[in-house]
């Protein structure tokens, strides 16, 4: 081969390389103006409306209690067990302290199951406890059952079977820190017999009970009903 086709050769290469690499950032540009353009619907949804969660209000049957005959919290599986099926479930914790990881600030130890110590911004009361791990402490933050168990177990869970019962005592959307007083105090209340005392938080606890009972398939009362689109219509989410 003669100096000018090597050289004529060597040109042709170079053309090549130089268009590959042009090809190659045209791909990684398009790419990337891809992924940008996709990511915004990746972004938080905005909290449900009022109009959202009274829709949702409306598909729940509308019945009356029944009997609470053979309720017993151990129908509901062992206290905190991490044998389920819903977030957080098998992860190695127990779901007292899933829960209080969730919604305490300031944990301490900073990782691994066991809260010792923490801070919680109580939303039902609207105050701030500090939570001690200790006998004579742990009791003053509480889990509370947003849908209370027996309130389940009378409007639909009596149904289900042993393993369902178990996941909804342990789903953490149906799951909040309290201070102790207040989840004493509440017992198995429904919305038409208790709510928090903190009115601004009102429309997110009936909402978190909506979206409870549409989720298990569970139903409400005419005076829950009334009193939950009461409070949506008056104070209206996402507003």
């Amino acid at each position: 081969m003669t100096a000018q086709a090597e050289q004529h050769k060597a040109q042709r290469t170079k053309r090549l390389i130089l268009i590959a690499c042009v090809v190659l950032c045209t791909l990684l540009l398009a790419s990337l103006l891809v992924f940008v353009l996709t990511r915004k619907h990746d972004a938080p949804q905005p909290w449900p409306t009022a109009s959202t969660e009274l829709g949702k209000l409306a598909t729940l049957p509308i019945k009356g209690r029944a009997p609470k005959t053979g309720y017993d919290r151990g129908k509901f599986g062992p206290p905190w067990t991490d044998n389920v099926i819903v977030p957080n479930g098998y992860n190695g914790c127990d779901t007292r302290n899933d829960i209080l990881r969730r919604d305490l600030v300031d944990v301490q130890p900073p990782s691994g199951c066991t809260v010792l110590v923490g801070m919680l911004h109580d939303p039902y009361s609207g105050t701030t406890v500090q939570f001690q791990r200790g006998r004579g402490t742990s009791s003053q933050v509480q889990i509370d059952h947003v849908v209370p168990l027996s309130d389940a177990w009378q409007k639909g869970a009596q149904q289900w079977n042993p393993a369902e019962r178990q996941n909804f005592a342990n789903d953490p959307t149906n799951l909040q820190a309290t201070i102790g007083s207040l989840n004493d105090q509440k017992r198995d209340g429904d919305a038409a017999t208790w709510l928090p005392p903190n009115k601004s938080y009102r429309c997110t606890y009936v909402s978190r009970i909506v979206d409870v009972k549409a989720s298990y398939g569970l139903w409400v009362t005419q005076a829950e009903h009334d009193k939950i689109a009461e409070i949506l219509t008056d104070c209206g989410l996402g507003s």
